[in-house]
């Protein structure tokens, strides 16, 4: 009773345990000068997020006008639950943690067609598809799939496009998709009728919200005037910034589109448990193929992580706090998607919402770590030329 007095809510036994939690795990780990704003935020759920919403979690706004779509401040990435990233747990301990970040105000799941192929969206819908309307699983479409397997071609000719619309509202368990990525572009179709298809399947009740992935900022200009995009979703972290030199980040705010980084802790490697000696499953982990992602590159890039975890043990946040940190203080229209298959790596992301660095701060960082070079292409030829 003490409690909910002095803080003016009430607060369920499961939410003064989490709420004790949090406020102890910050005066062990923060910084002296920091205790008392880190405590505030864990209370009062005050953060870099953006405005407070239900769950606990802040929410921002994808998109502006009739595109605008509200969602977690950070996502979760399911596609590493089943496809790409080595072993991965049961489909039973895969659902429990979806339940886990729903349960902790997570909104926004990102899966794919491509992804599995298909089990990733199955496995999705299995675990959220009872949840319609109290969170959002987008999905994309693009990367052509005939008999569950992919052909490594692009096809996103309108009666594809509709096809996989149905195949996978079915399988997400929904009657309607909250927001519909184009995979990657397809050179054979012209991005008006792709856009144009879309605003169709909005029109027809099937499609709530559209977006793009990895394309340039003319191709989001000619779609977006076509059918208006709520969001681009684009490789984006500390060691890879081209969407901020190719005009992707600059058109999405002129435009005011959304933008959703994938793979915010390039795809682990910022969070410090990848090194030299990570050996990848050779049938399902694509980072087999990444040149970044050599025991040589590994060991020249570990430089940049030394730098996340010696400016994070100043400030009382890991390597992986400090880089979706820094991606959330770059916009308010910004929302990273994350992915894991461990719970506590489920908490040491979303915690990165309960801190609060001046920009000056972040500023030091971007500048020790845009010093060191980074060593390795982020894929290989082939997966480049899918990217426009």
């Amino acid at each position: 009773m003490i409690m909910e007095e002095s803080a003016g809510k009430n607060i369920s036994r499961r939410g003064f345990l989490k709420t004790a939690a949090a406020i102890g795990t910050a005066l062990t780990v923060a910084p002296a000068l920091g205790k008392i704003r880190v405590v505030d935020n864990a209370v009062n759920g005050t953060s870099v997020g953006g405005g407070k919403a239900g769950g606990g979690l802040p929410h921002r706004v994808l998109g502006t006008g009739k595109a605008a779509f509200e969602v977690s401040a950070l996502g979760f990435g399911v596609m590493g639950m089943t496809y790409n990233r080595s072993q991965h747990p049961d489909r039973k301990q895969c659902i429990r943690l979806l339940h886990e970040a729903v349960d902790r105000g997570v909104t926004l799941f990102d899966t794919a067609i491509i992804y599995g192929p298909l089990n990733n969206e199955e496995l999705a819908g299995e675990a959220l598809g009872e949840l319609r309307g109290k969170v959002n699983v987008t999905t994309k479409f693009g990367h052509e799939v005939v008999n569950g397997k992919a052909t490594g071609r692009q096809d996103s000719r309108p009666a594809t496009i509709r096809k996989y619309c149905e195949d996978s509202l079915r399988r997400l368990r929904t009657d309607v998709i909250p927001m519909f990525y184009q995979h990657r572009f397809d050179r054979n179709t012209p991005v008006e009728d792709v856009a144009g298809t879309i605003q169709d399947l909005m029109k027809e009740g099937k499609v709530l919200h559209w977006g793009m992935c990895e394309v340039s900022a003319d191709t989001i200009r000619r779609a977006h005037a076509i059918c208006p995009l709520t969001a681009i979703q684009s490789e984006y972290h500390l060691m890879h910034r081209a969407v901020e030199d190719n005009g992707v980040l600059d058109v999405c705010r002129e435009l005011g589109i959304g933008f959703v980084p994938y793979s915010p802790l390039n795809r682990g490697f910022l969070g410090g448990d990848l090194n030299e000696y990570t050996r990848f499953a050779p049938d399902n982990d694509n980072r087999n193929t990444l040149p970044r992602f050599t025991p040589e590159a590994m060991r020249a890039n570990y430089r940049i992580v030394n730098v996340l975890q010696r400016f994070g043990r100043e400030r009382g946040m890991t390597s992986a706090q400090l880089a979706l940190g820094w991606l959330l203080h770059k916009a308010p229209w910004i929302v990273p998607i994350p992915g894991t298959t461990k719970l506590s790596h489920l908490e040491e992301n979303l915690r990165s919402l309960d801190f609060v660095l001046t920009a000056d701060e972040w500023n030091e960082l971007e500048t020790e770590v845009s010093e060191i070079p980074v060593t390795g292409d982020r894929y290989n030829a082939e997966q480049q030329r899918q990217v426009q």
